[in-house]
């Protein structure tokens, strides 16, 4: 009898993923949507998501929680962040200890400012240890292609993080491992902000320079929250890091760069979510960062200058000066020198 893996739920990313497990497994699939699950069962697609994509026929969708999970080796949670809590609940009833578990969701749970490994340990009542995050420079149309991606599998228990990596490497899909789960989850989620500038760079007209600039400072700024939330530095130069900035900021295949080049263009928030017809993480994430920031009496003034962009009615154009117009500043001030001798030592 043939291996079995879950995944829930069948947007984008979880759909190219399901593709990637359908090469060494049977993989069913968990939607909420009957005429969704009716299309990729009877035509093997998933038009809204990926367009003119053929899926494998060992891909199997199902509306039955249940049924997705049953006798599956590994589940793999890939709903938005907004959605994660409920998710994780309903999958308490149907998992067990054998079952390794995944998700692959960049982004906070906004009003409590947790991880979504924690949020998921919560509702299923394990430890934190038994989930394995997955992050990394992957676009899901690319990666239904075939085209050679490399990713990060984090977990606090290296043989979580090693079995998730058996679960998804091949010949396309190469698959590194890492212990700095905190750091993983925070670059994948803070990236996204970064992206949300990039793109409204590039629809203000601001050119390369600009946007070399905001992704150079961008990292700076989430590797100094990073560290301060207690993630290893050296997380923030690696896939789930710079390597996930960069394809999520200068890809037009990136929803958060999309958004964001709207916005520069001068269209309003409402406007630019009404037409992007899915979830922006970028946008949630910009409220939540904002928040961890105070929280933890960290600057992070391009965060900061998104959020009036998004939720102030502020200008793009009027962040964009406010930025040049900061005090003068040494660009190593990455971390605090107390932070910093913490982890050289």
């Amino acid at each position: 009898m043939s291996e079995k893996a879950a995944v829930l739920v069948a947007g984008s990313w979880g759909t190219a993923l399901a593709s990637v497990l359908a090469d060494k497994m049977d993989v069913m699939i968990w939607t909420r949507n009957e005429a969704q699950k009716d299309e990729i069962n009877e035509e093997h697609r998933n038009e809204r998501f990926l367009p003119g994509v053929e899926l494998s026929p060992r891909i199997v969708a199902t509306t039955d929680m249940g049924e997705a999970v049953a006798g599956a080796k590994a589940v793999v949670i890939v709903a938005p962040s907004s959605a994660m809590r409920e998710v994780a609940r309903s999958l308490k009833a149907y998992w067990n200890e054998e079952m390794t578990i995944v998700h692959a969701t960049k982004g906070f749970e906004t009003e409590s400012l947790k991880r979504m490994s924690v949020v998921i340990a919560e509702e299923l009542g394990c430890e934190e240890g038994r989930i394995v995050v997955l992050s990394g420079p992957s676009h899901a149309e690319e990666v239904v292609k075939r085209c050679p991606t490399t990713v990060v599998v984090a977990s606090l228990v290296e043989e979580q993080a090693q079995r998730a990596q058996d679960l998804f490497m091949n010949s396309y899909f190469r698959v590194y491992t890492n212990r700095d789960m905190v750091g993983v989850e925070l670059a994948g989620a803070l990236k996204n902000i970064i992206a949300l500038g990039a793109g409204m760079s590039d629809g203000l007209g601001y050119g390369d320079n600009a946007k070399a600039a905001l992704l150079t400072r961008g990292l700076a700024e989430i590797t100094r929250i990073g560290v301060e939330m207690g993630a290893n530095p050296l997380t923030f130069a690696g896939l789930a890091g710079v390597g996930d900035l960069v394809v999520t900021a200068t890809s037009r295949h990136s929803r958060n760069w999309r958004a964001g080049y709207m916005l520069g263009e001068g269209k309003s928030l409402d406007t630019v979510l009404s037409s992007m017809g899915m979830v922006v993480e970028g946008i949630r994430t910009t409220k939540a960062a904002r928040t961890i920031s105070e929280k933890y009496q960290v600057q992070m003034p391009i965060a900061q200058q998104l959020y009036h962009v998004l939720f102030d009615g502020i200008e793009p154009r009027v962040a964009v000066e406010a930025l040049m117009g900061r005090d003068r500043k040494t660009e190593m001030e990455v971390m605090s020198l107390e932070t910093w001798e913490q982890w050289h030592n």
